[in-house]
C-alpha cells in the first residue's frame, strides 16, 4: 500500500464525541513512550502528523487521521503512566475502553510493545483484555534498532508463549523501527490486505 494522502481530522475526549464512523478504522495503542507517534509518522511518511513528545503519556485524546481518503488511523491514549491526575487518567482510560468495545468499524488494533523489555504485566493484561472482548488485534514490537533482531524475536516468542499458556489466540506479529523504517511495508501491506478482504465480502 502506498500512502498518497494523510491528514488530521479531529480529536475526541470520549466515544460520544468521536466523528461518524464512515471509514474502516485501524487503531494504534501501547504503553506510554513505546514509540507510537513515531510509528504513525513513519507509516504516513509525514514527520509531524502525530506529535512526538519526550513526556510519556502526552496523548490524552482519541485522534483521528484519514489515510488515502479510504481508511482512518486512530491514535489512542497510551495505557499505563500518564502525566495527569488519577481522575483524568481514569477518564481517558474509560474513553479508550468505550471506543474499543463499542465502536462498530474497528478493523484491527495494533498493540505496540517495546521490543527491548521482558514481557510486562501491563502489556499482557491489556492484550488479554482485548482478546476477552473479541477485538481484532495484532502486536507490533517497536524500537528494534536498539538491539539485535535475534533479541527482539526472542522477546516476541516469549510474549507469544505467555499468551498461549493463558489461552489467548496468538495474533500476527510485526517488528518495527522508526529509525530504520523496518516494518513499514509489512504493516501497510497487512492493512491493505485487510481492506481488500473486507471489500470482497
Amino acid at each position: 500500500m502506498k500512502i498518497k494522502s494523510a491528514h488530521f481530522d479531529t480529536s475526541a475526549p470520549d466515544l460520544k464525541s468521536c466523528p461518524p464512523s464512515a471509514l474502516p478504522e485501524f487503531a494504534f495503542i501501547g504503553r506510554s513512550n513505546v514509540g507510537k507517534s513515531s510509528l504513525i509518522n513513519l507509516l504516513a511518511e509525514r514527520r509531524e502528523l502525530a506529535k512526538v513528545s519526550v513526556t510519556p503519556g502526552k496523548t490524552k485524546l482519541i485522534n483521528f487521521f484519514t489515510m488515502n481518503d479510504t481508511w482512518s488511523l486512530v491514535d489512542l491514549p497510551g495505557y499505563g503512566y500518564a502525566s495527569v491526575g488519577q481522575q483524568r487518567r481514569d477518564e481517558f482510560n474509560q474513553a479508550v475502553s468505550d471506543y474499543l468495545q463499542k465502536r462498530k468499524n474497528i478493523f484491527c488494533v495494533f498493540v505496540l510493545i517495546d521490543s527491548r523489555l521482558t514481557p510486562q504485566p501491563i502489556d499482557l493484561q491489556f492484550v488479554r483484555w482485548l482478546a476477552s472482548v473479541s477485538v481484532p488485534f495484532v502486536l507490533v514490537f517497536t524500537k528494534t534498532d536498539k538491539q539485535s533482531m535475534l533479541r527482539s524475536e526472542a522477546g516476541a516468542r516469549l510474549f507469544r508463549a505467555i499468551l498461549i499458556e493463558g489461552g489467548v489466540e496468538v495474533p500476527e506479529i510485526f517488528f518495527s523501527s522508526s529509525k530504520t523504517k523496518a516494518g513499514r511495508s509489512d504493516i501497510l501491506g497487512f492493512i491493505g490486505s485487510t481492506l481488500a478482504k473486507n471489500n470482497r465480502k
